[in-house]
């Protein structure tokens, strides 16, 4: 199976470092979070992966690319493993650039041709998971069970309306709709649908239909995936495992804090400061 990693936003909500830098290129301490997407893909046996980027984003291709002079120096000082993952050789990687902000629905057009007919694992780098089984592999697993486009979802999070919400058919399984950002109390379900996603090819009918007739405005997934729900083509996962979410600030500064405390050597860090203040 193939993966695509949505990387061509503004990254609005950062600026003005985004200016420059790309928000997929922003470290939890030293590992953009574009990184934990591509381990995350190579952990659930994705080999070939598109990321569609935009312009003022070439330091994602710089990055992913490999450093020739870097890895001589290091290997002349025996630390040659600091940039082994940052290039591993068993992966494939494809660069795509939407020339227009036009939204996630037209952006996941771009990735028809890569695809090839078949299914694929689409990330959205904003949020990262952690847990014992990666999150792509959860949801490849749970298309084997049904070969149905997969929506991962989180459990009843305390800002559950900031989401799209899934509501769900009579069997508990499959998905019959997408409720975005539902006012409080009247949200469908208590699943809220997250980053990551499974489709199966059929989506590009819909995103094409959709798109055609799409009047003004950023275009997004969301139609397609209501028209393959309205067929029985949708099932839920629910995440097993901790997700962040590093779309905004105040999440990624979480993120951040939250990766370091999994560390030894930076939780120590995080608990003196703490102390300190």
């Amino acid at each position: 199976m193939k993966g695509v990693i949505l990387a061509a936003g503004y990254g609005t909500r950062f600026l003005p470092v985004t200016k420059t830098v790309p928000k997929e290129m922003l470290p939890l301490i030293n590992k953009p979070s574009i990184d934990f997407i591509i381990e995350e893909f190579l952990s659930s046996g994705i080999r070939e992966i598109l990321v569609i980027t935009s312009r003022r984003k070439q330091s994602l291709e710089d990055y992913i690319d490999r450093e020739v002079e870097l890895e001589s120096v290091f290997s002349r000082e025996g630390a040659h493993g600091k940039l082994e993952k940052v290039h591993p050789p068993e992966a494939h990687f494809y660069f795509v650039r939407q020339k227009e902000m036009q939204g996630t629905g037209q952006a996941l057009l771009l990735a028809k041709s890569f695809v090839n007919n078949e299914p694929f694992v689409v990330a959205y780098p904003d949020d990262l998971h952690f847990g014992e089984k990666p999150l792509s592999l959860q949801l490849i697993e749970k298309y084997n069970e049904t070969g149905c486009c997969v929506l991962a979802t989180l459990h009843d999070p305390p800002d559950i309306n900031r989401y799209g919400v899934i509501s769900m058919a009579e069997d508990g399984i499959h998905v019959r709709n997408i409720v975005e950002k539902p006012e409080k109390g009247k949200e469908p379900s208590k699943e809220a649908s997250i980053g990551r996603f499974l489709y199966i090819p059929e989506i590009f009918k819909w995103l094409e239909k959709g798109f055609k007739e799409h009047k003004k405005g950023e275009y997004y997934h969301t139609y397609a995936v209501r028209e393959l729900a309205r067929r029985n083509k949708v099932v839920y996962s629910c995440v097993d495992g901790m997700r962040l979410d590093t779309g905004e600030p105040g999440g990624y500064l979480e993120a951040v804090i939250r990766y370091a405390k999994t560390i030894p050597e930076y939780r120590e860090v995080i608990e003196r400061a703490l102390r300190e203040d």
